[in-house]
């Protein structure tokens, strides 16, 4: 496991912070007791933001026509929903809500060729918000294999103000290569066809890059 490099300079600067409490603490001459509490809060601060972090190292087996999971997370939405923005048509939704406690690496869900990958400035309702696909601050990727196109939209949320994507129209993309990345939790929605056979169930707990999300039909 490594730490994501978006997470270096939130990193370095709560180290900074916390020796400089820790140093003017001591300056004050104020109890040990004191000394002791605040060395373990900023210790234990690190830890949830290293955590927060992390990039596991994973396996990936992925076969022509399969939809891997593009994130860790819960899946809350399975539904048959009209796509406005690219699509233009009915397609398959499947949400998948990320907590603070969860991985926030977003990889490609299939190897292909990025059609489309637009940033959307919005709001910031909760992740769980019926408009929050759409209103919200999001950027929406299209991936197309010889199987056909599957649209995932990062989506932020009230704590999650920072989408990082890596990718553009025209890059190729292989399957579990990491595509972006969102700061403190929020949401992914995924699109697929109509005949897309789901391979998970609502309230289900999946890993991007391992759980198998989809397979597209011939």
């Amino acid at each position: 496991m490594k730490l994501h490099r978006e997470g270096y300079s939130i990193l370095l600067s709560e180290i900074m912070i916390s020796l400089i409490i820790i140093v003017g603490l001591i300056f004050l001459r104020l109890p040990n007791i004191v000394l002791y509490i605040a060395s373990g809060i900023a210790v234990v601060i690190f830890i949830l933001f290293a955590q927060f972090f992390r990039v596991p190292k994973r396996s990936i087996n992925n076969v022509e026509g399969q939809i891997t999971c593009p994130s860790d997370g819960k899946v809350v939405v399975i539904e048959r929903v009209h796509e406005p923005e690219y699509f233009k048509d009915e397609r398959i939704q499947v949400s998948i809500f990320m907590s603070p406690l969860n991985v926030h690496v977003q990889w490609a869900p299939m190897e292909g060729l990025v059609r489309y990958a637009v940033y959307h400035a919005g709001k910031y309702l909760v992740a769980w918000h019926p408009k929050s696909s759409t209103e919200n601050e999001h950027t929406t990727l299209v991936v197309e294999s010889s199987k056909g196109e599957v649209l995932f939209r990062q989506i932020a949320g009230a704590v999650a103000r920072r989408i990082k994507y890596y990718v553009q129209p025209g890059d190729m993309v292989k399957c579990g290569e990491e595509v972006g990345f969102i700061k403190f939790g929020s949401r992914i929605d995924v699109f697929l066809p109509l005949d897309a056979e789901i391979h998970v169930s609502l309230d289900d707990k999946v890993k991007g890059r391992e759980t198998l999300l989809a397979t597209l039909s011939d």
